[in-house]
């Protein structure tokens, strides 16, 4: 591989770093903005009335579960040397992940679909469909977090022995990583954990992705 085409693969790396990390937050954001706290009736009519918000949520989020693919791709092509076994299963946990993204974005938009009929029609059995629609969104949305901890937790280590990334930031993703992976495995069989928790993780794809674009833009390892 020459020094171009080496180069353009970290950038690609470090760019995939930084949308996969900027998508989502903006898109989950824009939509947990329109649940509403008074139940199921309020937050359908919330999306009936901000449409474009929803199509613009579900837009960003598909473009995540593109961009996790793409990032598991990447990191296989500049780490996965260390152990190609390992980085195989590490890039098929990322395409589960971003499979159960998408999916929970089709709920999103059956969810629109039906509370457009809800607030034309005031349906009141809709409200149940409604609601379950919304429960699968949030299922696929958690458990779609727990082939991404474990793909991580691989794919971070290979990043630090491959020294594409030095070894205080692989830490950080060792460490933060299994954080996130055992908040929303606990969660799923009901045991609450104090969000706080995976907050030491959110600033780090931030700063990996501008890491890698700013020590790769012309130093090459």
């Amino acid at each position: 591989m020459d020094t171009t085409t080496k180069r353009g693969l970290f950038q690609l790396l470090g760019i995939t770093f930084l949308v996969q990390a900027i998508t989502p937050l903006i898109g989950g954001l824009l939509f947990k903005n329109l649940e509403s706290s008074s139940g199921i009736a309020a937050t359908m009519n919330n999306i009936t009335q901000n449409i474009f918000t929803v199509q613009a949520s579900v837009f960003l989020q598909f473009i995540a579960a593109i961009v996790v693919i793409m990032l598991g791709v990447a990191i296989y092509q500049t780490s996965g040397h260390i152990n190609k076994t390992m980085s195989a299963i590490a890039a098929l946990l990322y395409t589960f992940e971003a499979i159960l993204l998408a999916v929970g974005q089709v709920f999103i938009v059956g969810l629109m679909k039906v509370s457009e009929v809800y607030s034309a029609g005031g349906d009141a059995g809709l409200l149940s469909l409604g609601n379950v629609l919304l429960s699968c969104r949030h299922f696929a949305g958690e458990i779609a977090m727990l082939p991404f901890g474990i793909g991580a937790i691989i794919f971070y280590y290979q990043l630090g022995k491959a020294n594409v990334i030095p070894k205080w930031l692989m830490v950080w993703g060792l460490v933060t990583a299994p954080c996130i992976l055992m908040y929303f495995t606990l969660g799923f069989f009901g045991i609450v954990l104090p969000f706080a928790l995976c907050l030491p993780y959110v600033p780090f794809e931030f700063f990996t992705g501008i890491y890698i674009i700013i020590k790769y833009r012309k130093k090459m390892v």
